[in-house]
């Protein structure tokens, strides 16, 4: 059964709940809907072991991935189940013939399949549609930082 935390009822539109019991038949293990997002990211174990039901989760969702694959830093985690990708680049001015630091900050949503992400990680986004006011994307890879200090790295 899925983790039950809002007010209405939570599953997943495509997995039928109320199939008949036979007699003499072993119970099997509930089914789960999870799919391959293609693009060569592999699916995460918890998105096909876990319980938890995410309308937006590219893996168990209805959510394609097309468009834009972007890399980021994570900057902050402070809302629920959308992070801040920080991307730094560099801007050249002609005049001086040099280099300035720029950045975007690109809010993603983070499906509960990928549970210890922290501030410093470095995230694979992949564009979808909309799925609010400011998140277009959605974290596909997630990779362990060397350093947790917020540090200018280029992508």
């Amino acid at each position: 059964m899925a983790e039950q935390t809002e007010k209405s009822f939570q599953k997943q539109p495509t997995i039928f709940l109320n199939r008949k019991q036979v007699q003499g038949v072993a119970k099997r293990k509930d089914g789960r809907f999870v799919r391959n997002v293609g693009l060569g990211f592999k699916t995460p174990r918890e998105a096909e072991d876990g319980t938890y039901i995410d309308k937006k989760c590219p893996f168990t969702g209805n959510c394609s991935i097309r468009g834009r694959i972007l890399t980021g830093v994570v900057a902050s985690m402070k809302m629920k189940r959308t992070i801040v990708i920080r991307r730094d680049y560099l801007h050249y001015i002609r005049k001086y013939n040099r280099y300035e630091k720029r950045h975007k900050n690109i809010s993603a949503h983070l499906s509960p399949c990928f549970r210890d992400v922290q501030l410093g990680d470095i995230v694979v986004i992949g564009q979808c549609r909309p799925l609010s006011k400011t998140v277009r994307f959605n974290v596909l890879k997630v990779q362990r930082s060397a350093a947790g200090k917020k540090s200018f790295k280029k992508f």
